[in-house]
């Protein structure tokens, strides 16, 4: 896994994250007894396939014996022959379901563990890789290509096992009958491994590439579908259509493109020359007197026994390049460089509130510019700071690497003389409350999402905070009240109503710093009085940041910091500000 992580629970074992084969084997090696146990049925399914083409050769012989056997004996041979051939394969019908659920067992312990692996490696990503990421790519990778790693085992890796026990079988039984026999089986098998390896080679190249079109045509999707609303509202549903064929195209172009491969596998027509072969080896070796009439019909029988290894591994060799391909692909996401630290040793203690920016930058991955330049200010505990410019000025930016949603490139932001980076994570974000602009609420109870991060609130607190956000009114009016389901992101809310219930939230976890980034934008004039004083109770006795462009809220703060293109444009009081600066005079005048 990454050097670095933001959150992590403690594995049960370690996985080799290097190589995509290493990393399905050291997961799939905890169940190395399921493993076994398929082998064993395995092997003894290819060791009862066999009895069959023997016990019937057997037969034949001594049908054709020249030397006479009592009738008696005779039925009784032919019995004993037929009641082998019945409890032999009984018990292969066994084994084959023991090889099939062992093989099975592994695959869906393998498919919840990697999947595991997967998402705690997403939850410890920091918010630039997710700002980065496509949710549609992640979801079908989380999804569809981890299923690829599940039937890499199942049918996959238990059809190629079985198959190879079959494919070496007649090396160990042909020799029984004559020497000559085992030469055409060693020759197929050099061919089948050459014609085998060219084929996973050209199908490692298509299944990559098949399962990247995937990505891409989950990604639109997803993306059409979260943004339906501008899709509607600008009339694009048809560009939208057309761009969404295009994707399926490429999937059908690699689906085709894989169906060819499959279709052409050359193994096929090396068997059918090999048994061909064969019979008239046998039948050679037959009329020298070599061999008799049954050890023709037994080798041939033999022979088709490599039937198996052939017409299956077209197929389990496609599911196991699909699931090394799918592997890569989550590799891709779990080893992705991630450079905050979860900090578990860092400093564990309450908050106090003293923040100070110390020449803070900040730029995005493979940014030219940096979003933040050299900022320097301090902050008191308790104080209120309004933070304003225009959009795009780097204010969201600058309250995030107070809680390390991003870190500060250059420079230091520090918590009561601490650098945030020597904070324990968890202690830190647990005393920061961030109100975004853009609520986030999940497809579950409005309790629910008012003790998100407080789980163990009981009612009673969920309903003060609600009380204090100014919300308890109107979720009551709900028929279900607080076990009202809303939809996800809360759909089925409005944006005001969205909002109390955020500031509900964070009025419950009790933060030390609390961080308003414009939460107030979609709150009607009848409310905001109301919103207004549950902010300012909010904001007694801790440290509060404000992004606003709201006078009501500007002129209460304590100080005004002023953010212009990334830089620290001006900080002092409203009346300092309408006197000195002329960006803040400039944002005034707007908002009047």
């Amino acid at each position: 896994m990454a050097e670095y992580t933001e959150f992590s629970i403690k594995q049960p074992y370690k996985t080799n994250t290097k190589n995509p084969v290493l990393w399905i084997i050291s997961h799939a090696i905890h169940r190395w007894y399921f493993f076994v146990m398929s082998m064993a049925g395995a092997i003894g399914n290819a060791l009862l396939a066999s009895v069959p083409a023997i016990l019937i050769g057997r037969a034949v012989n001594l049908l054709s014996a020249t030397t006479a056997m009592p009738p008696a004996d005779f039925r009784a041979q032919l019995g004993q022959y037929a009641w082998l051939v019945f409890g032999s394969q009984a018990l292969r019908a066994l084994l084959m379901l023991v090889r099939g659920f062992g093989f099975e067992i592994l695959a869906q312990f393998t498919e919840r563990v990697t999947r595991n692996e997967l998402y705690i490696s997403l939850l410890g990503k920091n918010m630039t890789f997710h700002s980065l990421q496509s949710i549609g790519d992640i979801m079908a990778r989380a999804t569809n290509d981890v299923r690829e790693i599940n039937m890499l085992f199942s049918p996959g890796v238990n059809l190629v096992f079985g198959s190879l026990i079959f494919l070496f079988m007649p090396l160990f039984l042909a020799p029984g009958y004559h020497p000559q026999l085992v030469l055409l089986p060693i020759i197929f098998i050099i061919l089948y491994g050459v014609a085998l390896w060219r084929y996973l080679l050209k199908m490692n190249v298509v299944s990559a590439s098949l399962r990247s079109a995937f990505g891409k045509l989950n990604t639109r999707l997803s993306e059409s579908l979260d943004g339906i609303e501008i899709v509607k509202g600008g009339v694009q549903e048809e560009t939208e259509i057309e761009l969404f064929h295009q994707n399926v195209q490429a999937y059908r172009d690699g689906a085709v493109e894989q169906g060819k491969l499959e279709a052409t596998f050359i193994p096929g027509l090396l068997l059918e020359i090999t048994i061909a072969l064969g019979i008239l080896h046998g039948v050679i070796l037959y009329s020298q007197g070599l061999i008799q009439l049954g050890d023709v019909i037994a080798y041939s029988g033999i022979l088709s026994m490599l039937g198996f290894p052939t017409f299956v591994s077209r197929f389990a060799y496609t599911r196991i390049s699909m699931g090394i391909a799918g592997a890569k692909r989550i590799l891709e996401l779990i080893n992705a460089q991630n450079n905050l630290d979860q900090n578990v040793a860092g400093v564990d203690q309450k908050l106090l509130g003293d923040v100070t920016f110390q020449n803070a930058s900040f730029a995005y991955p493979d940014a030219e510019t940096n979003a933040l330049e050299d900022i320097s200010f301090s902050v008191n505990r308790s104080q209120t700071i309004a933070i304003v410019g225009q959009t795009g000025y780097g204010k969201t930016s600058l309250v995030k690497l107070i809680n390390r949603t991003y870190d500060a490139t250059d420079g230091a932001v520090l918590i009561d003389g601490i650098n945030v980076k020597d904070w324990n994570l968890e202690t830190l974000r647990k005393q920061i409350s961030i109100i975004e602009q853009d609520i986030f609420l999940f497809s579950r109870s409005i309790a629910e999402n008012i003790a998100f991060g407080h789980p163990e609130s009981s009612m009673d607190d969920i309903i003060a905070a609600a009380k204090e956000a100014q919300a308890h009114d109107f979720i009551t009016s709900f028929a279900e009240g607080y076990e009202t389901v809303v939809g996800e992101r809360g759909a089925t809310l409005s944006g005001g109503q969205k909002q109390r219930i955020a500031l509900a939230r964070a009025f419950l976890t009790n933060p030390s710093i609390l961080i308003l980034d414009d939460s107030t934008s979609a709150i009607d004039s009848a409310t905001e009085d109301k919103i207004q004083q549950a902010i300012f109770k909010a904001a007694e006795n801790r440290t509060t940041f404000i992004i606003t462009h709201r006078l009501s809220q500007i002129r209460w703060a304590d100080r005004i910091v002023v953010v212009k293109k990334g830089r620290l444009a001006a900080s002092g009081s409203h009346e300092d500000l309408l006197a000195t600066s002329e960006a803040y005079r400039n944002i005034f005048n707007d908002a009047v």
